[in-house]
């Protein structure tokens, strides 16, 4: 383990402010990222996870500089354990964009609390929320072993994405789809049925935006991971 290096949100800031690129900002604005937004690419993001590793403290900071570059590296760095419910439900407010989906649901799920809030979320109003709830389901189905999960519990809300997929909000919808693929994919025993809920729903329209971004097909998704014998292999993590 290298040495680990402390810093501040502001300085980090400053140093991640000049690799951002029109180019890549533009792409992320596309995605629905919101202002402000420096544009640097992952790849540069993770350079400073690897040297600062985990920090609690440093993480709120970064999330709370608004800066959308900045609220993302929050995520790749945040001290999972150490992370409280109120934290989490102060990120999920505060999500802008793809962060709901994305950058919430991993600390959440990778948190004590990930099925406590999943459920909270998944019963709000408001669209980003529950998004961050079906998408915090998704990252629990794929980190833990099945004795963890109720299984009764996860046929039901493959039910409730079934009856309610193809009116909820488009983020939502998205994040219910893929609810679907990671119950077929990492939850062996429930294969087979989430597969049955996918040939039913059929094929998912979500706006992408101005993206070349596609929706999968869950029974497609669910085949190839059979196909290659990979059923029911659990991730060590779901940040990316």
């Amino acid at each position: 383990m290298g040495e680990i290096i402390t810093m501040t949100a502001d300085a980090i800031l400053k140093e991640i402010k000049p690799l951002g690129t029109e180019n890549y900002r533009k792409v992320l604005l596309n995605h629905g990222v919101g202002e402000p937004c420096y544009g640097v690419k992952i790849g540069d993001l993770k350079k400073v996870q690897k040297r600062v590793e985990k920090d609690y403290q440093l993480a709120l900071d970064l999330y709370e500089t608004g800066v959308y570059d900045a609220m993302y590296l929050a995520g790749l760095i945040a001290d999972d354990d150490r992370m409280t419910k109120r934290d989490l439900r102060r990120w999920v407010k505060k999500a802008r964009g793809p962060l709901a989906g994305s950058t919430v649901a991993w600390v959440a799920a990778e948190s004590r609390y990930g099925m406590e809030l999943a459920r909270e979320w998944i019963e709000s109003d408001k669209d980003f929320m529950a998004e961050s709830g079906w998408a915090t389901l998704c990252c629990l189905v794929a980190l833990k072993a099945d004795a963890e999960l109720d299984l009764r519990e996860l046929e039901g809300l493959l039910q409730r994405a079934e009856n309610a997929i193809h009116d909820s909000p488009d983020d939502v919808r998205y994040q219910m789809n893929g609810f679907v693929i990671s119950v077929g994919c990492y939850v062996e025993p429930l294969s087979k049925a989430a597969i049955k809920v996918a040939k039913r729903i059929g094929r998912v329209q979500v706006d992408m935006g101005n993206t070349a971004c596609k929706v999968p097909v869950a029974t497609e998704m669910i085949g190839k991971v059979i196909e290659r014998g990979s059923l029911g292999k659990k991730r060590k993590t779901v940040k990316c």
